[in-house]
Order: structure tokens, then C-alpha cells, then sequence
């Protein structure tokens, strides 16, 4: 006997494809239902239905043949995953929900990254105490006397400029405050004045010495001021190498200079800074991590 046996979404369907195949009306089949559909849960698990259709008065062939694309295509177009169905209010609700928060939760996520960007962005990296030029001068008592004193005063008066000096000292440390009318002559431009009479006095001072002492000449405060510009200057071209990924190159500058600029970026997370040339012609570079 001729039979034929599909797959539908529901028996009906699959009887129907069966009987299309067969050439049949269904009062000339005998219809066996083998598995039975099942919608799940909103279209979640569905089963489709399987039927075994056979002819009632017919000679033919047993054979079975496989599904058509037509046959494939109905089936795939009935399922209920393939369907449009309205959700149910209360689950729609759900739905609702879960999205809001969702949404509510990202933005809140990208509030908090992004104030976090602004308050990286906004940190100033500082010079430490103990690596400022004038830390250990509080530690020294004052002196009459000095021969630093006297070599100053020497130097002044060639100048022809009217200036006082008060020295504090110990062992491995010589400090000048300057005052007078004509302190900024004695600074010079950026300080090139005071350096080179500070090395001098550094000369005299360690001349007949077996142990170096430091000489350090200050004027109207002008190290803790420059300290602080070179500072404010290292924070500014570090933002700048961080946003254009390209090296910053400074202008010549002496030892000291060089070190605050190192120390303030010592600890920052995405630049660092090296050294190159000869003094007194050797500058910083600030670079990408």
C-alpha cells in the first residue's frame, strides 16, 4: 500500500502535506499519528507533529519519499518561533523592565567611566618634599662670617649692585638668601645669572675641602618659584604626550632642573622621561610609556 509520512506544525498540516504528496482526498487514507506538535512556551520547545498517511485502495508502491523544499519551506513558515505572536501583557511588562534597568544600568556605567577619564585627566603630579632644592635648609643654623660671604660681597660690588646676604651652613650644606634692591639682576633671565655665580661660590667653597659641600644661592625665593613653574610644566606637556602619542623634547636645562622634572613624573601611569645630549646642553624628554 502507497503511504507517506511528514512532519507539520500541527496534524492537520501534516495530513494535508501527506495527501498533497499521495494525490489523495482524505476520505481514501487511513491517517496513524506517530508524534504529536506541541507549542512550548512562547515558541520555546516546540515539537512538530509526524503522521503516517496510507491509501485504502491502492496497489502501489510502499515507498517513502523525501520531504519536498516546498514541503521544508511550509513547515519552517508555520512554526511558531517563525510566527509573529503578541506577548502577554504581564510578560511585556517584564520585558519593559528588564530593558529600562538595563539601559539605567549602562548609563550609569558610562557616568562613572567617564568620570573616572576626567579625574585621571584633572590628577597634577607634585614635587615631593624631600626632593626640593630647599628641603635641608631648615635644618641649618645661621653663621657670621662665612667666607661665601665675602666672595658674594666682592662679586656685588664689581657689578656694581646693591645687595645682602644672610648664610646658613653645616657640614655638607652652604645656603645664600639674597635681598636687596637688585635682586633681579643678580637672577638674570631663568635664573642663568644666579646659577653661574652659584657655581662659582661652589668653587670657593670646596676648594680646600676633602668633603664636597653643597652650595645653593636663592634670591626674592625664586628656586621654590621655579620649582613650581617646572612642575606646572611637566604636568602640562605629560597631558600633551598622552593625547598625541608623540614625544616632547625640552629645552636645555641644569642638573637640578632636569631632576625636578623627573621626579614630578616618576609615578604617572602612562609617560615617562629620560635624559640625552651633554650639559650644558643635555634636555628631558617626555615620552610614552
Amino acid at each position: 500500500m502507497r503511504s507517506s509520512e511528514k512532519w507539520g506544525v500541527d496534524v492537520d498540516t501534516a495530513v494535508e502535506l501527506a495527501l498533497k504528496e499521495l494525490k489523495l482526498t482524505r476520505d481514501e487514507v487511513e491517517v496513524e499519528v506517530l508524534e504529536e506538535s506541541s507549542n512550548g512556551f512562547l515558541g520555546i520547545g516546540s515539537k512538530l507533529a509526524k503522521v503516517r498517511v496510507t491509501a485504502l485502495n491502492d496497489t502501489g508502491s510502499n515507498s517513502k519519499e523525501k520531504a519536498t523544499f516546498d514541503d521544508i519551506d511550509a513547515i519552517l513558515a508555520s512554526l511558531p518561533e517563525n510566527a509573529t505572536k503578541a506577548l502577554p501583557e504581564e510578560v511585556r511588562a517584564d520585558y519593559e523592565k528588564f530593558e529600562q534597568e538595563e539601559n539605567e544600568d549602562a548609563r550609569a556605567r558610562e557616568k562613572a567611566a567617564a568620570k573616572e577619564r576626567r579625574s585621571r585627566s584633572k590628577k597634577k603630579y607634585e614635587l615631593s618634599m624631600e626632593d626640593t632644592m630647599l628641603y635641608d635648609v631648615k635644618k641649618l643654623d645661621a653663621v657670621k662670617g662665612h667666607p661665601i660671604e665675602k666672595f658674594l660681597r666682592d662679586i656685588a660690588e664689581q657689578m656694581g649692585i646693591n645687595l645682602d646676604f644672610e648664610v646658613k651652613a653645616s657640614d655638607e650644606l652652604v645656603f645664600v638668601d639674597i635681598t636687596g634692591k637688585d635682586t633681579g639682576t643678580i637672577i638674570g633671565k631663568r635664573g642663568a645669572t644666579l646659577d653661574a655665580v652659584q657655581c662659582l661660590a661652589s668653587y670657593v667653597v670646596n676648594k680646600d675641602e676633602n668633603k664636597y659641600v653643597r652650595v645653593i644661592l636663592d634670591a626674592e625665593n625664586y628656586r621654590s618659584k621655579r620649582e613650581k613653574t617646572l612642575v606646572s610644566l611637566a604636568n602640562r606637556l605629560a597631558d600633551k604626550v598622552e593625547k598625541t602619542r608623540r614625544s616632547v623634547t625640552l629645552e636645555p636645562m641644569n642638573p637640578y632642573e632636569r631632576k625636578v622634572i623627573h621626579c614630578t613624573l616618576q609615578n604617572h601611569p602612562r609617560v615617562k622621561t629620560r635624559s640625552e645630549g651633554k650639559d650644558p646642553y643635555r634636555k628631558v624628554v617626555i615620552e610614552t610609556k
